[in-house]
């Protein structure tokens, strides 16, 4: 590895003629770059692509993400939209941001461009998981939990408010309505014929 000097290195520069190899967690101390694109290839910090935009941080510019300030210009930690030219972040932030977000909603913070802020991203080595926000994905797993605890007043199973039997006494009926209460059979006084029950809010 050309940055730390330790064998295994197995990701190499592919700029024609460049022999250096670096290791994935030694490429942010070398600069390097990563494209997470078809092709999949890899940059020593001599060869890495940089932001073709012309834009300068003017005095003071600070890291939408991260509110702490950008420095001068563009470099391997400072980058800039590619549409707007105004939305500064450092490579570290906006690579968080694109973990949190995922493909699905990762824009830029000040403009909202989708499309080409992203190819840009994704060129200059940001990783941008394939997946919905990790927000989403905490309400549908939410959304997706069956209710399984009886809230009577006063629960007669022997084995608590969470044991639940396929049917008999102690199989638990959710209501009707909202789902999001439930009862046994048994602690409500429901006979085994009666298919359906709500909840004293519903």
């Amino acid at each position: 590895c050309f940055v730390c000097g330790n064998s295994g290195a197995s990701i190499s520069c592919q700029w024609p003629g460049c022999d250096r190899s670096f290791h994935l967690p030694c490429a942010v101390e070398g600069e390097c770059i990563t494209q997470y694109l078809p092709l999949f290839r890899g940059f020593c910090g001599e060869h890495s692509p940089r932001q073709a935009v012309e834009a300068v941080a003017e005095d003071n510019t600070t890291c939408l993400i991260c509110l702490d300030p950008v420095g001068d210009g563009k470099s391997y930690s400072t980058m800039v939209c590619p549409v707007c030219k105004h939305a500064w972040f450092h490579r570290g932030c906006i690579q968080g941001l694109a973990v949190y977000n995922g493909i699905t909603r990762f824009q830029c913070p000040l403009c909202r461009n989708k499309d080409l802020f992203c190819l840009e991203m994704l060129t200059m080595g940001i990783r941008v998981p394939g997946r919905l926000p990790l927000w989403d994905m905490q309400v549908l797993a939410e959304m997706s939990t069956r209710h399984i605890r009886c809230n009577a007043r006063e629960c007669l199973c022997p084995g608590g408010r969470e044991q639940v039997q396929a049917q008999g006494p102690w199989q638990l009926l959710l209501c009707r309505s909202c789902a999001a209460q439930g009862t046994h059979r048994g602690c409500s006084s429901l006979r085994n014929r009666r298919a359906s029950w709500e909840c004293d809010g519903c």
